[in-house]
């Protein structure tokens, strides 16, 4: 035992039991004494269907989870397979401001509705645990200065300090709610590091239950945390309200992909490349809405912070979640980061459950081998994460993509020029190996006398102040501070597309049309996601960040030749300051210190004078400002569509046509407002001087705002406009070109049904649920594609929009123009969970089509919602039956 202690276990009844270490008792699910008594052969089961058993073990009798549900882990043994829906009870919830705020905003909306009918507004509170951290607004506005970070929390202050007074006043009108202010890190990086317990306890009846811990998170990166055996993934925050307020989630119970784990990294192959590498073997498998689990004879060698970079990505790859069982690599890393008290009670739990990874391998759908000996140094791009390319490639693929233009602009940059060099994001910054191999890497240019050319735009964002303490210690701050790598704030920043402007020399070349690119330690690259203005985004490993920053274009084959030249005129080659395995491996423990995080996460809630400043009320509701054009009360309630009221979709138009992975980058822009668009103009319109635009993540309490921007991102192309991008359409028959908002608004008064048409892989990408709200007040019925994304067609579902799945190949074999017509025969008489219906494709010639589809409402929970009209009046319906019966048993 790791931790020293022993414990036992002492049956009682048919699943519960004592777990006893030292003197400490706590009662728990056991899964061993499940298998004895009726559910054969659980222990075979993968250990993250392990954590949803026992969870629907705790939950017997509750609402959905009845004998049958059990039954159906069971049957899900013979071949990996049972569709079989069960419930999902997270321990508690985290959501990022991006996604939280306006999730506060809804509650609040919720409230408003309750006391409107007369009824307590304080019965819409939270039931699970909520950490809401404020990680997605600070922006790289100011970078490669000393003061850069400082000067960047004063403006995110300065734009956000409405938005922030909405979490305040939510930190004190709501219970069981945590509010970590501004500046601490990103919310992934701090769950991994300081809020995951590996089993969480709470006081039961019959004393301290014990329990694994789990979550949902309003981001798609929340499985991070898997790495820690923590069963979590990010939903929008449609399904995050849902959880927080005790609705369970319902799931179809998942196929596991086991991915077997051999061999070891090479020497000078980082973390970032196996997670590349990984998620591009991954995504082409095809894993979506599956679990990941790993396991293997390698993968007791990886540490938990490369782990967290494998699990990290997960999205990226297409699965539900990404898990690792409990060893010692997790022991070791909750005493590192100060949460030894923890130790004993994982230990024994894991144990006793069967959860921890020993050398049995459990049944699996399928098994995908993975020989990490086999990666190689690698970057991903120029558009998506799973496009893996060899570092000895790269250069090549950089010329293949931007074509022929390798002259000067009059700026004096070329084509393929950085214009972003940024070491962001959770991912990476996560993983102090990396991160040293950064430092080390910057060591040893600055000692050759190497610069990084002053129209790239260099950052470093960490997803925790801890990163900076230990590169401090060591020594390896100040070269990448030489190097413009200096700290522009604790956040998502370029990672999330708070950029900021490009420098004047790369922003007077972008305007010329030059093609430019960044290259950035982060997991999304999608076209526009970045900047607006740079065309193309690698993703790659700390160091190669600082490698290419050095070389200042995606040209240069940084594999074989020179980076740069020294201060004696002799060319540097990138094996010349590559660090060391040796080294860094040397480094780590001493600065991966306890003392670090302890001091770090001591007040984690603390924020500061700034954050002290920020005035809110005490009352229950919300007091909205009709003037704000940051926060105005959501329109959802009023707006829902329950299905008993709708009308048949008949002749509808086709809003728009897009093709193949159209993720809700595009569909939701999360970066900055652009002068000239309608947006804008709108803004500009409601008194906002055209300097405050700021960003559509700041603005997505606005629907005024986020409607015009949906399915507007500067780089999205809607197939009905030949080659052109950005969020116009042609409205139909008169086959007038437009803004899609004003062509939906003209559909709307016209008292017109709309659709949208695309191919696979629709809504990948970020969580963000405004992907889902922004074409409901646009008033689009149904969205027709080849395939979804899982969180986003569950935010779908979670704003009345039926998803439509079409066959693979549908969309080439119609050659649809967007003139057509679509009936949806049965989409309102005919709906159930995963019906077989019919689309009718009516050209203006006459000619009929007739495409065979499935409604992707997977379970009866997700069914409710969508008769509901959505989420929120489901849920209102809820909290006001509750209310009712409370008033008549007291009466």
């Amino acid at each position: 035992s790791l931790s020293g202690r022993h414990y036992v276990v002492i049956e009682r009844n048919s699943f519960w039991a004592d777990l006893t270490i030292g003197r400490d008792a706590y009662r728990i699910v056991s899964l061993p004494k499940a298998e004895a008594n009726g559910l054969e052969g659980i222990s075979a089961l993968p250990r993250c269907l392990k954590v949803l058993l026992e969870n629907n073990l705790r939950h017997l009798g509750e609402g959905m989870v009845t004998d049958e549900t059990l039954a159906a882990f069971t049957n899900w043994l013979n071949g990996g397979r049972n569709l079989a829906e069960v419930a999902f009870y997270p321990a508690r919830v985290m959501m990022p401001d991006s996604s939280g705020i306006p999730v506060l905003c809804d509650l609040a909306a919720m409230r408003d509705a309750m006391a409107e009918q007369g009824r307590d507004p304080t019965q819409v509170n939270p039931v699970r645990p909520v950490d809401l951290i404020m990680d997605h607004a600070v922006q790289a506005i100011h970078a490669g200065g000393a003061d850069s970070a400082r000067r960047n929390v004063l403006e995110e202050y300065r734009q956000n300090e409405e938005r922030y007074a909405v979490a305040k006043w939510a930190q004190n009108a709501f219970a069981n709610l945590r509010v970590v202010p501004p500046s601490q890190g990103i919310c992934h990086q701090i769950n991994l590091e300081h809020l995951a317990r590996v089993v969480w306890t709470d006081e039961g009846p019959d004393g301290r239950i014990a329990y694994p811990d789990s979550l949902v998170g309003g981001d798609s990166h929340t499985t991070t945390i898997n790495a820690l055996a923590v069963l979590g993934w990010g939903v929008g925050g449609i399904e995050a309200m849902s959880a927080l307020l005790g609705e369970p989630i319902g799931i179809r119970l998942p196929e596991v992909v086991g991915v077997r784990l051999t061999g070891e990294i090479a020497p000078g192959v980082t973390a970032t490349d196996v997670v590349l590498t990984l998620t591009q073997r991954l995504r082409a498998l095809g894993v979506t809405q599956k679990f990941v689990e790993f396991f293997g004879p390698a993968v007791g060698e990886l540490p938990v912070p490369t782990r967290a970079t494998i699990a990290n990505m997960c999205p990226e790859y297409g699965a539900s979640c990404a898990f690792f069982g409990v060893d010692n690599r997790t022991l070791q890393y909750l005493k590192d980061t100060d949460r030894t008290a923890q130790v004993p009670l994982v230990e024994a739990y894991a144990r006793h459950q069967g959860m921890w990874m020993d050398d049995a391998e459990p049944v699996f759908t399928e098994v995908m081998e993975f020989d990490l000996t086999s990666v190689v140094t690698s970057v991903a791009g120029p558009d998506l994460p799973h496009r893996l390319v060899p570092l000895s490639d790269a250069a090549g693929v950089a010329r293949d993509t931007i074509g022929n233009r390798n002259g000067p602009s009059g700026s004096g940059m070329r084509a393929g020029d950085l214009a972003i060099a940024s070491i962001t994001s959770c991912t990476n910054t996560s993983n102090p190996e990396v991160m040293l191999a950064a430092g080390l890497l910057a060591r040893n240019a600055v000692a050759r006398g190497l610069k990084v050319r002053p129209a790239i735009k260099t950052s470093l964002s960490p997803g925790s102040r801890v990163v900076v303490d230990y590169l401090r210690s060591t020594g390896l701050m100040e070269p990448l501070q030489e190097l413009g790598f200096s700290v522009a704030g604790f956040g998502c920043m370029t990672c999330g597309g708070g950029s900021g402007e490009l420098k004047p020399q790369a922003a007077a070349a972008a305007a010329e049309g030059l093609p430019l690119t960044a290259i950035l330690s982060g997991n999304r690259n999608f076209t526009g996601r970045v900047h607006p203005q740079v065309s193309n985004a690698y993703l790659a490993s700390p160091p190669l960040v600082v490698a290419f920053a050095l070389a200042g274009t995606m040209l240069t084959d940084i594999a074989t030749d020179p980076i740069g030249v020294d201060c004696e005129g002799q060319p540097v080659l990138l094996a010349d300051i590559w660090p060391d395995t040796g080294e860094i491996a040397a480094l780590t423990p001493s600065a991966f210190r306890r003392e670090n995080f302890a001091d770090r996460y001591a007040d984690v809630e603390a924020g500061g004078d700034l954050w002290e400043a920020i005035s809110t009320s005490s009352a229950s509701t919300f007091n909205w400002d009709p003037d704000s054009q940051l926060i105005q009360k959501p329109p959802f309630l009023e707006t829902a569509r329950p299905l008993a009221g709708r009308k048949p979709v008949r002749a509808a138009a086709i809003l728009a046509l897009f093709g193949d992975f159209l993720t809700t980058d595009h569909i939701s822009p999360g970066g900055y407002i652009s002068s000239g668009t309608n947006v804008a103009d709108y803004l500009e319109s409601q008194g906002v001087a055209r300097t405050a635009l700021g960003t559509f993540v700041q603005r997505r309490c606005n629907p005024g705002v986020m409607v015009r921007g949906t399915f507007n991102n500067s780089r999205i192309q809607n197939l009905m406009l030949s080659g052109a991008l950005g969020g116009r359409t042609l409205h139909q028959p008169d086959n007038a070109e437009m803004w899609i908002e004003e062509a939906a608004a003209d559909y709307r008064s016209e008292g017109r049904p709309m659709v949208v048409v695309a191919g696979k892989g629709y809504g990948a990408g970020s969580s963000r649920d405004w992907a889902a709200k922004g074409p409901h007040l646009l008033g689009v019925d149904a969205i027709l594609a080849e395939g979804f994304e899982r969180i986003h067609r569950t935010n779908l579902v979670g704003m009345g929009i039926a998803p439509l799945e079409m066959a693979e190949g549908t969309l080439d074999s119609l050659g649809l123009t967007g003139t057509e017509t679509v009936d949806l025969p049965g989409l309102i008489d005919g709906v159930a969970v995963g019906a077989k219906l019919t689309a009718r494709f009516t050209s203006p010639d006459g000619a009929v089509r007739d495409v065979p589809l499935t409604l992707r409402i997977d379970t009866e929970s997700e069914m409710a919602w969508f008769r509901a009209g959505g989420l929120m009046p489901y849920v209102l319906s809820r909290f006001a039956e509750a209310s009712t019966l409370f008033e008549e048993t007291i009466e």
